[in-house]
This record gives C-alpha cells, sequence and structure tokens, in this order.
C-alpha cells in the first residue's frame, strides 16, 4: 500500500502535467482556482481539498484516460454466468481492462481527449476521485476496493495543488508540444516528462531556514 501511495499518485500527475503542458487553458483554470481558494499566503492544505473541484476534476481525467495498469488483476468465474449477454463459464479467467472502460466511446464522448469538464456535471457536489459507477477505475468499489484509497486522494491532490501553487511550469526551449505516447506495453509516458519550473510565491515559502 505505500509503494502504491506514491507511484500511483506521481503516475496520475505526471500524465496531469503533460497534458497540461499541451492545453494551456486546463493549466490556467487549475492555477486560478488554487489562488482563489488558498491565495499566496500560504501553502495548500488538507482542508482545501474539498474546494479544488476543478483541480480534482483533472485528476479524475487522468485516472480515466491514463490509468496506472492496464488491466485488473485476474480473477475467477466461480459458476456459469452471463454478463451483459457473454457467457462466462465456470473455471474462466476474467480480466477487466481498465483502458478499456476509461476509453470507451460508448460511455465517454471524445474519449481520447484529455477534457476534466466532464467531470464537473453537478456545480454544487464536490467532485470526488472514487467512481461507483464503474465507468473507469480508480480505486475499486466495495468490499474488495483499495482500502488506501482516502490516503491516495490525498496524496494526489496535494501533490498536484503544491506543484502548481508554488511553481509555474513550461516547456523547455524549442519543445513546440509534449508528447503524450504511451510506453509499449504499458502506460507510462514513453519519454520523461522534462519541464521547467518557475517559483510563483514568496521567496520564503522555499527556504529551509
Amino acid at each position: 500500500m505505500f509503494i502504491a501511495s506514491v507511484d500511483n499518485p506521481s503516475h496520475a500527475v505526471e500524465w496531469i502535467l503533460a497534458e497540461m503542458m499541451n492545453n494551456s487553458e486546463i493549466l490556467e483554470k487549475a492555477t486560478t482556482e488554487i489562488d482563489s481558494v488558498v491565495g499566496n499566503e500560504r501553502l495548500v492544505d488538507e482542508c482545501d481539498i474539498p474546494q479544488l473541484n476543478y483541480l480534482k476534476a483533472c485528476i479524475r481525467e487522468a485516472i480515466r484516460l491514463h490509468p496506472r495498469v492496464p488491466f485488473n488483476p485476474p480473477h475467477e468465474a466461480m459458476e456459469d454466468t452471463t454478463i451483459a449477454g457473454y457467457f462466462i463459464p465456470k473455471g474462466s479467467h476474467v480480466l477487466l481492462s481498465r483502458l478499456g472502460l476509461g476509453r470507451n466511446p460508448k460511455t465517454w464522448e471524445e474519449p481520447l481527449k484529455f477534457k476534466p469538464e466532464r467531470h464537473l456535471t453537478d456545480k454544487c457536489s464536490e467532485v470526488v476521485l472514487t467512481e461507483h459507477e464503474l465507468r473507469f477505475i480508480t480505486f475499486g468499489s466495495g468490499r474488495r476496493g483499495c482500502i488506501g484509497a482516502t490516503l491516495g486522494t490525498t496524496m494526489t491532490v496535494m501533490l498536484l495543488a503544491r506543484l502548481l501553487q508554488g511553481f509555474t511550469w513550461s516547456k523547455p526551449s524549442g519543445v513546440s508540444a509534449i508528447s503524450i505516447m504511451e510506453l509499449d506495453g504499458g502506460t507510462a509516458l514513453a519519454k520523461p516528462l522534462v519541464l521547467y519550473a518557475q517559483p510563483r510565491l514568496a521567496r520564503s515559502f522555499y527556504s529551509n531556514s
């Protein structure tokens, strides 16, 4: 669980930054939200998370489009069953495709486009990272849902929020767009993400003394 609590947030945040570099308006909206909720006189804190809905929508969209792993662990059918018209005999090994769910054009309009707004359907509701309707998989659900969902949510939101609040991000000189090609056989970026970070808060926030 401790490995996943570091690996999963960093994977999601790397993809979000890559997508934001190619969609400056998304980066601007997320940064503006943080500035509006938190300001620049203090660092973003856990108590701010419920109000950072657009930021959480960006995270949900990254998890939908770029899951940490392409498939769930296999399960074995304990008896003959039929699901959505498909007969699954007892003893069959069943694999659930996270990529297939998150990029299903029957569920998602423009499924390959990074569009956080699709998760902001109800302006009065708080955006959460768990997905109980199983349109895509975040931390699982039900009795076998991830016991670290709260920890994972908090770490992911705090990591992204601190990075956006603390720094102005830009592409290296001469780079017009960030490649979002995936690693062969995986879901990570094919090439390491390289960006420039410029401090945007008072110098005292970056000092250890």
